[in-house]
């Protein structure tokens, strides 16, 4: 998935595009923060190892889509993968889709297919 790519969480400049101005997320801790929170993180931020699969998209409205997926993190202090269910909800402004929420739900393990690794 694009938003999980190293290039596009390490650059402020596309990180800034893809979310909203009145991106929400909820992170497993369950405190929420903002686009200017998840910016500002950029710098200090060492990039986790991220694996994607079985996206589904329900298109909500004609600019309104919502996205589910199985992923699996692993940060570069931890000892075991963490496995969820992000969900995501995005617009279409313009020509361009940017995500307006997001919370990942941690589930059970899941057989990761070995083309996902990032």
């Amino acid at each position: 998935m694009y938003c999980l790519k190293p290039e596009v969480l390490s650059s402020w400049e596309e990180l800034g595009r893809l979310l909203a101005d009145v991106f929400l997320e909820i992170p497993s801790t369950g405190a929420p923060y903002d686009k200017s929170h998840a910016l500002s993180r950029i710098l200090d931020e060492v990039l986790p190892i991220f694996t994607q699969q079985d996206y589904q998209i329900r298109i909500l409205v004609e600019v309104l889509a919502q996205l589910i997926y199985k992923a699996t993190i692993k940060g570069p202090n931890d000892l075991a993968v963490s496995y969820f269910v992000p969900c995501s909800t995005w617009k279409l402004s313009g020509q361009t889709w940017q995500m307006l929420f997001h919370q990942g739900t941690s589930c059970e393990p899941f057989d990761v297919f070995s083309n996902n690794m990032q």
